[in-house]
């Protein structure tokens, strides 16, 4: 019986599962990917994101667990220091990502790559009917904006306005005094013509 043990047993004993398991990490966190079968990469993954909570935690109990997960100290002092300079900082979990390739030639295992992701996240954005409804409702909130402005925009634009009413005003002002200059120049030439 396997008491105590779980995961997949890969035709191995425990002792060979353990040791290939660590060597396969070690590997991953050296060359940032690895080219391997995908039942082993699946077996793997647990234990890479374990050592990065570790190394996000930052304190001594987890330098040292990780020590004995991976058996070397250099690499341990590598990861730590990589992710206190925020490699996975924004990123809570989903440290690694495998991409399928095929199966191998020979026997026709399922081949992957498996690799760490080092990308920032990106936020999921609304579906795309959600956006409609919004647009719909995004006009009654922008008129509310709108009277929420803050006093001083409301009273630049008031400000505004006046002025622009102002201008009109003395253009119009400006046309009757022309007007009425022609009249009186038109006036005055009769006055003329009649003596």
């Amino acid at each position: 019986m396997r008491h105590n043990y779980k995961g997949r047993k890969r035709g191995t004993d425990l002792s060979h599962t353990k040791a290939k398991k660590k060597s396969m990490v070690n590997a991953l966190f050296l060359n940032d990917r690895i080219k391997t079968v995908e039942s082993r990469a699946k077996e793997i993954r647990p234990n890479v994101d374990k050592i990065i909570t570790w190394a996000k935690k930052g304190d001594l109990h987890s330098r040292r667990l990780a020590i004995a997960a991976l058996g070397d100290k250099e690499l341990v002092r590598e990861i730590f220091e990589k992710v206190e300079q925020g490699m996975f900082a924004d990123r809570q979990g989903g440290y690694t990502r495998i991409m399928k390739l095929g199966n191998r030639k020979g026997d026709n295992a399922p081949m992957v790559i498996m690799e760490l992701v080092t990308e920032p996240v990106k936020k999921k954005e609304e579906p795309k009917p959600a956006a409609k409804k919004a647009t719909k409702k995004a006009a009654p909130k922008k008129v509310e904006a709108a009277e929420e402005a803050p006093k001083e925009e409301a009273a630049e634009a008031k400000a505004e306005e006046a002025a622009v009413e102002v201008a009109e005003k003395a253009e119009e002002a400006a046309a009757e005094n022309a007007e009425a200059a022609e009249v009186e120049t038109a006036d005055a030439k009769e006055e003329e013509a009649a003596k």
